[in-house]
Protein backbone atom coordinates (compact mmCIF):
# COMPACT_ATOMS: atom_id res chain seq x y z
CA UNK A 1 0.00 0.00 0.00
CA UNK A 2 1.07 3.60 -0.55
CA UNK A 3 2.64 5.69 1.74
CA UNK A 4 0.42 8.27 2.11
CA UNK A 5 -1.47 6.06 4.91
CA UNK A 6 1.55 6.20 7.04
CA UNK A 7 1.20 10.05 6.93
CA UNK A 8 -2.17 10.01 7.26
CA UNK A 9 -2.00 7.55 10.24
CA UNK A 10 -0.76 10.58 12.65
CA UNK A 11 -3.31 12.92 13.27
CA UNK A 12 -0.66 16.16 13.68
CA UNK A 13 0.63 15.42 10.21
CA UNK A 14 -3.07 15.63 8.72
CA UNK A 15 -3.90 18.92 10.56
CA UNK A 16 -0.14 20.61 8.94
CA UNK A 17 -1.36 19.23 5.55
CA UNK A 18 -4.89 20.89 6.15
CA UNK A 19 -3.03 24.09 7.45
CA UNK A 20 -0.84 24.19 4.53
CA UNK A 21 -3.41 23.24 1.93
CA UNK A 22 -5.43 26.47 3.23
CA UNK A 23 -2.00 28.90 3.12
CA UNK A 24 1.59 28.71 3.44
CA UNK A 25 2.85 28.44 6.74
CA UNK A 26 6.49 28.93 8.73
CA UNK A 27 7.16 26.35 10.74
CA UNK A 28 6.71 29.04 13.35
CA UNK A 29 2.92 29.08 12.17
CA UNK A 30 2.92 25.33 12.85
CA UNK A 31 4.61 25.49 16.09
CA UNK A 32 1.99 27.54 17.89
CA UNK A 33 -0.44 25.52 16.13
CA UNK A 34 0.36 22.58 18.22
CA UNK A 35 1.11 21.66 22.17
CA UNK A 36 4.36 19.81 20.83
CA UNK A 37 7.72 20.38 20.57
CA UNK A 38 9.38 22.72 17.50
CA UNK A 39 11.66 19.31 17.01
CA UNK A 40 8.85 17.15 17.08
CA UNK A 41 6.79 19.49 14.38
CA UNK A 42 9.94 19.23 12.30
CA UNK A 43 10.30 15.88 11.93
CA UNK A 44 6.55 15.49 10.83
CA UNK A 45 7.02 18.61 8.37
CA UNK A 46 10.64 16.47 6.87
CA UNK A 47 8.61 13.20 6.83
CA UNK A 48 5.69 15.60 4.18
CA UNK A 49 8.90 17.15 2.33
CA UNK A 50 10.48 13.79 1.99
CA UNK A 51 7.30 12.29 0.96
CA UNK A 52 6.75 15.11 -1.70
CA UNK A 53 3.59 16.22 0.08
CA UNK A 54 4.75 19.57 1.16
CA UNK A 55 6.49 22.02 -1.21
CA UNK A 56 9.25 24.98 0.38
CA UNK A 57 9.41 28.22 -0.31
CA UNK A 58 12.59 30.10 0.34
CA UNK A 59 12.51 34.21 1.72
CA UNK A 60 15.55 35.04 3.13
CA UNK A 61 15.26 33.05 6.51
CA UNK A 62 12.05 31.84 6.04
CA UNK A 63 10.79 28.72 4.69
CA UNK A 64 7.45 28.80 3.67
CA UNK A 65 5.48 25.25 3.14
CA UNK A 66 2.20 24.82 1.17
CA UNK A 67 0.53 21.02 0.28
CA UNK A 68 1.65 19.60 -2.90
CA UNK A 69 -1.72 19.21 -3.99
CA UNK A 70 -0.53 17.41 -7.42
CA UNK A 71 1.23 15.23 -5.73
CA UNK A 72 -1.66 14.67 -2.83
CA UNK A 73 -3.90 14.29 -5.90
CA UNK A 74 -1.77 11.86 -7.33
CA UNK A 75 -1.33 9.59 -3.80
CA UNK A 76 -5.36 10.11 -3.24
CA UNK A 77 -5.96 8.09 -6.95
CA UNK A 78 -3.21 5.55 -6.17
CA UNK A 79 -5.37 4.88 -2.91
CA UNK A 80 -8.70 4.83 -4.26
CA UNK A 81 -7.20 1.96 -7.02
CA UNK A 82 -5.79 0.11 -4.52
CA UNK A 83 -8.67 -0.03 -2.16
CA UNK A 84 -11.24 -0.68 -5.53
CA UNK A 85 -9.09 -4.07 -6.30
CA UNK A 86 -9.63 -4.97 -2.81
CA UNK A 87 -13.23 -4.74 -2.67
CA UNK A 88 -13.27 -6.15 -6.48
CA UNK A 89 -11.75 -9.10 -5.75
CA UNK A 90 -13.74 -9.38 -1.82
CA UNK A 91 -16.93 -9.03 -4.06
CA UNK A 92 -15.43 -12.01 -6.45
CA UNK A 93 -14.79 -14.17 -3.43
CA UNK A 94 -18.09 -13.32 -1.74
CA UNK A 95 -19.91 -14.26 -5.05
CA UNK A 96 -18.38 -17.43 -5.47
CA UNK A 97 -19.02 -18.27 -2.03
CA UNK A 98 -23.10 -17.84 -2.71
CA UNK A 99 -22.63 -19.73 -5.84
CA UNK A 100 -21.16 -22.78 -4.35
CA UNK A 101 -24.01 -22.34 -1.66
CA UNK A 102 -27.00 -22.08 -3.71
CA UNK A 103 -25.55 -25.26 -6.12
CA UNK A 104 -25.53 -27.81 -3.45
Amino acid sequence: MTHLFRVLADPTRREILAMTARKECTQSDLVAAFSISQPAIKKHIDLLVSENLLLIKKEGKFRYYRLNEDMYKLEVQKIQIELESILDRKLHNLKEYLEEDNDE
